[in-house]
């Protein structure tokens, strides 16, 4: 039961430490900057405290490392944390260098190669045999990529950070989405033996849950690049140590979907200078819809649940 302790531990670090942080986030004049190509309406948000994600990954790492400091632990929570200190790069450039955009496109994606890259040899070099094999959902067949497994595997990273990214575009979508993942992670790691995976995951849905008390909408906080590329690295991480990218491509839909709405958005508009959505990502779409930012969160979440579920029964 040591995954249930780092949920709780996690969750009750993230809760009393997010409300700490909020004030000295707003003293240091930490606040989020509301890009000009958004929903007019997220005008208001200007400001609000951005870099809050370091309330949790403070609890992640307390949580699940002070509970379970096992190889697989150490594993998921040190790569997460290294795309995170990626995002707080990104964030640090755009609330106190004020430039916008932040991190160059360039620059921001040449460090999330190299740490893919780390992670991919790490794994190759490390395992063998069925524990670098990749699990295929619903079947009992588990693929053998050889020296492809490295490039397999910095994909599933580089696309899995980047659309969780995306996601975190309005109150509390972001954070839902993972910790339903991240919970799916954390049933399926126990099923599967992973016990330091479980330790992990389950520290990072008990620190979402508490940081959902202030990011929940109207937000007090946000996660800010900081926090939403930490946790698209530890639920990358998770999947590629359990051997269930393909699952993390179901449980994970909500956050393809995003992605590739912005994809297929710049493609299409490049080419033809019309749109296929209202605004992309997806989330903006269905907002100039007429939908709540609350509504998107629910649904989006619950959608995230469903696919959990299935993925469950395709263990």
């Amino acid at each position: 039961m040591s995954w249930l302790i780092s949920l709780v531990v996690a969750f009750v670090i993230c809760a009393a430490v997010t409300p700490i942080l909020i004030p000295f986030l707003k003293k240091l004049k930490f606040g989020q900057t509301i890009l000009e190509d958004g929903p007019s309406w997220h005008a208001k948000k200007q400001g609000t405290p951005t870099m809050g994600g370091l309330s949790f990954i403070l609890a992640i790492a307390v949580g699940a490392l002070v509970v379970s400091p096992t190889e697989e632990t150490i594993f998921v929570v040190v790569l997460a944390v290294l795309f995170g200190a990626v995002g707080f790069a990104d964030d640090y450039i755009k609330v106190v260098k004020k430039r916008n955009k932040g991190f160059s496109p360039e620059g921001k994606f040449l460090c999330q190669t190299l740490v893919s890259l780390a992670a991919a040899m790490y794994m190759y070099l490390t395992t063998s045999g069925d524990a670098m094999g990749v699990r295929v959902p619903f079947t009992n067949i588990t693929l053998d990529f050889g020296v492809l497994y490295i490039p397999f595997v910095m994909l599933v990273m580089l696309a899995t950070v980047n659309s969780v990214n995306l996601t975190d575009g309005i109150d509390g979508l972001a954070s839902s989405v993972s910790a339903v993942c991240a919970l799916f992670f954390t049933a399926s790691a126990i099923s599967l033996g992973f016990d330091g995976v479980a330790a992990a995951t389950a520290a990072c849905a008990g620190a979402l849950f508490g940081f959902l008390i202030y990011n929940f909408f109207p937000a007090k906080v946000f996660m800010g690049d900081t926090g939403s590329l930490f946790l698209g690295g530890l639920l990358a991480a998770a999947a590629i140590r359990m051997g269930m990218e393909f699952s993390l491509i179901i449980a994970g839909f909500v956050f393809l979907a995003e992605s590739a709405s912005d994809i297929i958005q710049v493609t299409y508009f490049k080419k033809t200078g019309k749109r296929v959505f209202k605004m992309a990502p997806l989330h903006h779409h269905f907002e100039l819809c007429g939908w709540k930012e609350t509504k998107i969160v629910f649904v989006f979440t619950l959608v995230t649940a469903v696919l959990c579920v299935i993925c469950c029964i395709g263990l």
